[in-house]
Order: structure tokens, then C-alpha cells, then sequence
């Protein structure tokens, strides 16, 4: 049988999981990943701590000791989900060190409600840092006007970042610009530039079901025959950006000093159409040096079916651009789009952020009583995790 996952990586994708839980640890399932289907990274976010937290009594024994302490639920949260992610690096370990420190990488977020905040973003992502300790660890944080800076002056402390939330190109540009200014800022400041990572995260099927809405909204013939071709090309135009920044003469300096690239990392690459083929976001955007991040169900759907045709990303500019036209033609505003969506996605893991504390509360109050009941405020959680996608 052809091995479909080891051939997408041959191509230059590194495979990521996008999900981490406690079960998942403990069973061996994340090892067994990363040993069996080439898995070569974990990110999470808000909405599958939420999922991880409100399924599995494995948080129990934990819960007792934070209720025992009578810590606050932020620093319950925080114990509870660096726990799972430093413990997930351990197992992505042989990945950091097989290729290395580009790949193995697991990632955890900032609370999602400091993103317009850059100075308490950065106190943030210090901290997880320093709670997590691994070396194989990103901090993630929103690429909003705010978190800019924020990126910068976290690479210039020498911690690694993924950079989340992107949707639009300009901002994918400014999220480069805030690398370069970072790494140089790091090399300033005595950092071995090899030891630092980073990924930006583009989001890719949520552009889809923004634009598909509006297109259907239009409802001229036109208007149908764009669906599901807004996402794709996005991404393919951002490739474009990432090809030119990392040419010039200001990459190649950081390169020499050790640098690794920043590599542009395609989220939220479930369908949220089932009319659209499964593995669609995976197999429209092969290209060299580049993360997809992937639910479980994708991961596996793409072992299954999945088709690698080489790169169908570097030779598709000039397509992706007449997309871009010809949505523009029938009415649709895309600045509009990315600005609903950079919008919309803060807000959705605020909320998730919300339901996790309010969960952790319920739990906490529960393992105090001693009837060390699992979170199970977060339950409608349970299905969010795939839909939300989110590197």
C-alpha cells in the first residue's frame, strides 16, 4: 500500500496535528502518530483545550490537587493545559531532534483575550515559556495589529512563535516584517538564532465559508461558479510573499547567522463544505517547506485517499489572481472578508477561552466536594474542536 502521508512529507509538508488531550497522551495515540503517519507536530488552541477538558476523568487527580491548593481557575487552566503540552513535547522530542529543531514543535496559545494587548501578550508568552521548558515548545500568538509588536519583542527573548490568526495578505507581510525585526532584535541580544522557530499560521477553509456565503448571497451564476476558490487561492498568493521575503539579502544575513525560515503553515484546513472533497486543503496547497496542520480525521483521511501531485502552489499565481478578480468582479469585498475573519476568530477563542475557565470553575468546585466529577460545562465543545481548525 502507498504510504500517502510519507509521500506528502517528501514533498516538502511537514504534517501537524492539530489536537492534543490528556487521553490522547496517555494511550500512546501522539507517539503512535508521530511513529505510523509521519506526524511531526501538535498545535492546539482554545477550543480543543475546552474539548480535552470537558471529555476525560484522566484531569481528575490534578483537579483534587488545584482545588486542595485552592489555586484561582487562570492559574488552574494554565497548570492543567501546560501539563498536557510540555508532556506532548517529550513525545515530539525525537522529531525536534531528527530534524534539527525545525519539526517536533508543539504549540500553545496566549489568552486569546490579551490580543489587542501587546505588552501582556509578550508577559504571557514569557511565562508559558518558562512553565513549559522545552525547547520544542511555540508560543502562539494572534496575528492582530496589536500582536505585531508582540512577535517581535517575544523572538527578540529568544522564545519561538507561532504566529496565528492570519487570514489577509498584507497582514501576512507585516507578520514577516515582525520576524525579521525579531531575529535581528534576538541576534542583538546574544540569542543563537538556530535555536529559535517560528511558523506563520494562514487560515485557510474559514476564507471558504466567508466567501461562499456572501457568494451565495450574490446568487448569479457567476457568483456560484467562485465557491470554494477563495481559500486556495489566498494561500497559493501567500506562498508568493513567503518565496520573496525569504530571498532577499535581509533573510540571507539572518540565514548566515543560523536562522531558520519562517514557514508558512496552512490552519484550519478541514472542510467546512461536505460538498468539497475532504483532503482539498491539503492537496492544493503541496509545497516546499511548508506545515499543514491537520484534525485527526483529515490526517487520516489523507493516508486513505490522498493525492500528491507535487507542488500545485508556485505555479498557480497567476490563477489565484484572476480568482481574486473575478470576486471582486461580482461584488465580493475581500478586505471586508479578512477583516470579519480576523474579527470573528479572536472572538471565537475568547469564547472558547470563557468556556474552558467556566468549565475548569465547575470542576474545581466538584474535585473540592470530593466527587471528582470531569469538567462536562464544555461538552458542546465536543464537536467544536475540528470545525474551529486553528493552528
Amino acid at each position: 500500500m502507498t504510504d500517502k502521508l510519507n509521500e506528502l512529507t517528501a514533498a516538502g509538508v511537514a504534517v501537524w496535528l492539530d489536537d492534543l488531550s490528556r487521553v490522547r497522551l496517555s494511550s500512546g495515540g501522539l507517539d503512535q502518530l508521530r511513529r505510523e503517519k509521519h506526524v511531526a507536530g501538535v498545535t492546539t488552541n482554545p477550543t480543543i483545550f475546552a474539548k480535552a477538558l470537558s471529555d476525560a476523568d484522566e484531569y481528575n487527580w490534578q483537579l483534587r490537587d488545584l482545588a486542595t491548593r485552592d489555586v484561582d481557575v487562570e492559574e488552574a487552566v494554565r497548570m492543567l493545559t501546560t501539563y498536557d503540552v510540555r508532556w506532548a513535547c517529550d513525545v515530539m522530542r525525537p522529531s525536534y531532534d531528527g530534524s534539527d529543531g525545525v519539526d517536533g514543535r508543539v504549540s500553545i496559545e496566549v489568552d486569546p483575550r490579551s490580543a489587542h494587548d501587546a505588552d501582556k501578550t509578550v508577559a504571557e508568552a514569557k511565562a508559558l515559556w518558562w512553565l513549559v521548558d522545552r525547547p520544542n515548545l511555540y508560543i502562539k500568538i494572534p496575528a492582530t495589529e496589536e500582536g505585531l509588536s508582540a512577535i517581535t519583542d517575544t523572538l527578540a527573548e529568544g522564545i519561538s512563535v507561532n504566529v496565528t490568526l492570519i487570514f489577509g495578505l498584507d497582514r501576512y507581510s507585516a507578520v514577516m516584517e515582525a520576524f525579521l525585526a525579531g531575529l535581528e532584535q534576538a541576534k542583538a541580544n546574544g540569542h543563537d538564532l538556530s535555536k529559535i522557530g517560528s511558523v506563520a499560521s494562514f487560515f485557510v477553509s474559514r476564507v471558504d465559508a466567508e466567501v461562499d456565503k456572501r457568494l451565495e448571497k450574490i446568487g448569479s451564476d457567476q457568483a456560484k461558479s467562485l465557491r470554494g476558490k477563495a481559500a486556495v487561492a489566498n494561500a497559493q498568493l501567500a506562498y508568493e510573499r513567503y518565496t520573496e521575503v525569504f530571498a532577499s539579502d535581509r533573510w540571507k544575513a539572518l540565514a548566515a547567522a543560523g536562522a531558520h525560515p519562517q514557514r508558512p503553515l496552512w490552519a484550519s484546513t478541514s472542510t467546512k463544505n461536505p460538498d468539497y472533497k475532504d483532503t482539498i486543503y491539503v492537496e492544493e496547497l503541496i509545497a516546499p517547506g511548508t506545515v499543514n496542520t491537520m484534525p485527526e480525521s483529515v490526517v487520516n483521511a489523507y493516508a486513505d485517499h490522498g493525492e500528491t501531485r507535487g507542488d500545485t502552489v508556485t505555479g498557480a499565481y497567476d490563477a489565484a489572481r484572476k480568482v481574486f478578480a473575478d470576486l471582486e468582479s461580482v461584488g465580493v469585498d475581500l478586505a471586508d472578508v479578512i477583516a470579519t475573519l480576523e474579527r470573528e476568530g479572536v472572538e471565537k477563542f475568547e469564547v472558547s477561552w470563557q468556556e474552558l475557565l467556566d468549565g475548569v470553575t465547575k470542576s474545581l468546585k466538584a474535585a473540592a466536594q470530593g466527587t471528582g466529577a470531569p469538567n462536562k460545562a464544555a461538552k458542546g465543545n465536543a464537536k467544536a474542536a475540528d470545525k474551529a481548525g486553528g493552528a
